[in-house]
């Protein structure tokens, strides 16, 4: 089956197999594009020439449990980060006033660790508070894993989406992690669900898992019904368990991106941390990859692009953010 043809059906309202996806994984260099514009088009189709912009505030850092072999975070990562409490509610709002203003139409509240108290749920639902009143934000919240009682807290608060990453396949999470189980993060992702929340999970590529660790996520996050799926890619730090690490080939990246729009047509495909690093140049590709979404700014411990920068591509390819 041709390129185009798997196009077509994703266009009328079918799903791709797996047999489909191993063809176009392994597409030669000379039929890339010919990939990215099928892409492009299945973007253009279902989610139209809005993207969907985010931001997010690292509202405490420092001190986790966990083991995570790619965070700088991390309880055996030697990385130098700067470490905080729960910042101040005043500095949460003028963040998120300061996204707004640069089209963001999400602003996600994060902390570092396992998950969070119940005083700090007091102190976040606040937060979530203050961002629905500037009347220009959707609340998002990262903040590990979270009790029911809590995730309510926080939806009366008016949170309108929750984030909790698989990161990468069942098989091979237990080589990024052995403090918490897949199992674990399943359980999380149906407490967002029972809960009603608009549900937020994807994964970090570059790790050193294989495709078919990225396509068995891909098929997982199609059966889970998450609503958006952020695409990060791997930034190597000095001090963590893969720090080692080579970043992804760009071209390798963007491949990524367009499989995971075949497999996911409907879905917001958000380009989250690692893609300055990762793509450089090639970074104007991403939305003609089939991307419709877009984390702005800077991650929680590494840098990304001028959020302006970012807005100028927007508008030059044509396309518009949601708000």
């Amino acid at each position: 089956m041709k390129i185009d043809a798997v196009r077509d059906k994703i266009i009328e309202g079918g799903k791709i197999s797996k047999g489909e996806v191993s063809m176009l994984i392994n597409v030669d260099s000379t039929a890339l594009f010919e990939l990215f514009a099928a892409a492009n088009a299945v973007r253009d189709y279902h989610r139209g020439d809005s993207i969907d912009l985010c931001a997010i505030f690292n509202a405490r850092a420092g001190g986790c449990t966990e083991d995570c072999s790619f965070c700088a975070q991390s309880s055996i990562s030697a990385a130098p980060i700067g470490r905080h409490p729960l910042k101040p509610l005043p500095t949460v709002r003028k963040a998120a006033l300061e996204a707004a203003a640069n089209k963001s139409k999400r602003f996600c509240v994060v902390t570092g660790g396992r998950g969070v108290s119940d005083k700090d749920v007091t102190k976040i639902a606040a937060m979530v508070t203050a961002i629905r009143e500037t009347g220009r934000l959707l609340p998002c919240a990262t903040l590990g894993f979270i009790e029911p009682d809590q995730l309510t807290a926080l939806i009366e608060a008016g949170l309108n989406r929750y984030h909790h990453n698989l990161e990468t396949s069942p098989a091979f999470f237990p080589q990024i992690c052995t403090t918490h189980s897949f199992n674990d993060k399943l359980r999380t992702i149906e407490t967002i669900r029972a809960a009603g929340c608009s549900i937020c999970s994807g994964g970090i590529f570059g790790m050193g898992e294989t495709w078919d660790d990225r396509l068995d996520m891909a098929f997982l996050l199609r059966d889970l019904d998450v609503d958006s799926v952020p695409i990060n890619f791997l930034t190597p730090i000095e001090g963590t368990k893969l720090g080692i690490r080579h970043t992804l080939d760009p071209l390798e990246a963007l491949r990524i991106i367009a499989i995971y729009r075949f497999i996911l047509p409907t879905k917001e495909i958000r380009i989250c941390g690692g893609r300055y690093q990762t793509l450089g140049q090639l970074n104007s590709l991403i939305f003609l990859a089939g991307a419709d979404g877009l984390l702005i700014g800077n991650y929680l411990t590494t840098l990304g692009r001028a959020a302006a920068d970012d807005l100028n591509l927007i508008n030059a390819l044509g396309l518009r953010t949601a708000v």
